[in-house]
């Protein structure tokens, strides 16, 4: 009998998991939207995740086993990141993660590349709307952008109906 864990298990990140969480974004940045530049080496992206990241942001990772496979970072109302590992894409690892930050979060806004399709149509697919477009100039890879933003709805309210 297998007994691979077919489910993601959300651990809180530290310090300890920076190298990892960095190579999760690089690899799945890179393989999925192969046209970027490579601006920053694997030591310079660790680097910011702890250095910025830990310290300012939650920072939560999907663990399959002992492998970590998705992480994401939030606050303040925006995800900074959210990466799955190509080979865990379309498990619902990602799903997972994003509902962590919308439970605590009422409004969230977040970038993505234009030409990331995929990114566009999974958050599309959790309420998301497209706002802002941009042409790149204020990013580092100088690639078009939009900005996305998703709000709770109020919880509806019980009490006496007007009659009708």
């Amino acid at each position: 009998m297998d007994d691979a864990p077919t489910e993601a298990e959300i651990v809180t990140l530290a310090a300890a998991h920076m190298q990892a969480a960095a190579r999760i974004r690089r690899v799945a940045l890179w393989q999925r939207l192969p046209w970027l530049p490579d601006l920053h080496t694997p030591e310079e992206e660790e680097q910011y995740w702890r250095m910025h990241l830990l310290p300012n942001r939650t920072m939560l990772g999907a663990a399959m086993g002992n492998q970590l496979v998705g992480v994401i970072a939030y606050g303040d109302d925006w995800i900074e990141q959210l990466y799955i590992l190509p080979d865990f894409q379309g498990l619902g690892i990602g799903s997972l993660l994003l509902g962590c930050a919308m439970e605590e979060m009422g409004e969230i806004r977040l970038w993505t590349f234009q030409r990331n399709a995929g990114a566009r149509a999974f958050y599309e697919r959790h309420g998301f709307t497209a706002g802002e477009e941009t042409d790149g100039a204020d990013n580092e890879e100088k690639e078009p952008d939009v900005l996305y933003h998703w709000r709770r709805l109020p919880e509806p309210t019980l009490g006496p109906q007007p009659p009708g």
